[in-house]
């Protein structure tokens, strides 16, 4: 059986460092559940959800040019949706004069704070 990307293949859990798991594949090959694809959850330690021995379905996300083999544990859940970061998108659609008006108001803005936090700095109470 060749082990092809984006394959989902069952394997047993042979280690765990404080960075992943290592997997061990039925080829007999082992590859690295890395941390951030343990679950689709923040995970602070690889201990919380898997152990030593524990059978795991796991999808093959890459196998680079040594032949290591990268897994994910989350990716093959089939309910499983990668989750879209919200992208700050420029207004094409304003005139200069528009950006240039948003522009110093945000300077404006930001020049305030920055006073702020300056005359905050310099003293307690009775300060001035």
């Amino acid at each position: 059986m060749a082990l092809a990307v984006g394959t989902v293949v069952e394997g047993v859990v042979t280690g765990i460092t404080k960075f992943g798991a290592f997997v061990q594949l039925p080829t007999g090959e082992t590859g690295l559940v890395h941390i951030s694809e343990v679950a689709d959850t923040f995970v602070k330690d690889v201990k919380d959800y898997l152990k030593e021995q524990d059978r795991v379905r796991v999808k093959i996300i890459n196998v680079d040019e040594r032949g290591r083999i990268g897994l994910s544990i989350k990716q093959a859940d089939p309910n499983y949706e990668p989750r879209r970061r919200p992208r700050h998108r420029p207004n094409f659609d304003a005139s200069f004069e528009e950006k240039l008006a948003r522009f110093l108001k945000e300077s404006d803005d930001r020049l305030q704070d920055l006073k702020r936090n300056v005359d905050a700095k310099r003293g307690g109470r009775g300060a001035r």
